[in-house]
């Protein structure tokens, strides 16, 4: 009988090793697993290169894992923000890595690496220092720059509902990055707010289908939203969020 379900989060990421590529998702907080965050740092795993579209937010979740000296590289499209003072402290006192990768090139990145595909060609950086000491070509009268797929050891993702086989369906936004993090990573992690039974998901709806996915563990209702609001955090021009928020 096929059941991906773990009982708890630290059963979830037992086994992630010191030096490991981990794919996190999540734009902002929107679809961020928190929960398995909070178990990979109590798991104790170091030396972590940790691909994400953001640097972390506040005190919590990945900003949580920065602070706690795990990671040794971060790459991301949008790293700093008014509330990323884990990543800014680290980065100018030297002690963590960046790759600042464009969003659309860090997206197809990471869906060539589950596509199969070995590179790819892409304007995005072309007369920028990002696209320094890479080849170029011109395609049809336009230059592009040669990029290569990012692959990952795990990857730790939200989503809304699966079943046993690991099937996922996602909510609203907090879909992001989820579904082509769990193609490219060797091993692909899962909270959910529940897990169903077979047949309860409508095909139609499910994004990831268990083929993906290795573990899942339920967590409930998200520590950090209280009655369905997002609480915590700053926008843009350091004002307090208390916003709906995707799960």
């Amino acid at each position: 009988m096929i059941d991906k379900t773990v009982a708890s989060v630290e059963d979830a990421v037992a086994g992630i090793a010191d030096g490991a590529t981990v794919m996190i998702g999540g734009f902002g907080r929107a679809g961020q697993p928190v929960e398995l965050i909070d178990a990979l740092i109590a798991h104790g795993a170091r030396d972590l290169t940790i691909v994400n579209n953001n640097a972390g937010n506040g005190d919590t979740g990945l900003a949580a894992l920065l602070a706690a000296g795990r990671v040794r590289r971060i790459v991301c499209s949008f790293p700093r923000q008014s509330d990323s003072w884990v990543f800014d402290g680290l980065y100018r006192a030297g002690e963590l890595e960046l790759e600042l990768v464009p969003q659309g090139n860090l997206a197809e990145r990471i869906r060539a690496a589950g596509a199969g595909i070995g590179a790819f060609f892409s304007p995005t950086g072309v007369g920028t220092q990002l696209a320094e000491g890479k080849e170029h070509r011109d395609i049809d009268g336009r230059t592009y720059v040669l990029e290569y797929p990012i692959r990952a050891d795990v990857a730790l993702i939200s989503a809304h509902r699966a079943d046993r086989w690991g099937n996922l369906v996602y909510r609203e936004t907090a879909r992001n990055f989820g579904p082509i993090m769990a193609t490219a990573a060797t091993t692909t992690i899962v909270q959910v707010d529940e897990v169903v039974e077979l047949g309860a998901l409508d095909p139609e709806m499910v994004v990831t289908p268990g083929l993906f996915v290795d573990r899942v563990v339920a967590v409930g209702e998200r520590a950090w939203l209280r009655d369905g609001v997002f609480v915590g955090g700053v926008d843009i021009e350091g004002r307090p969020l208390a916003e709906e928020a995707a799960r």
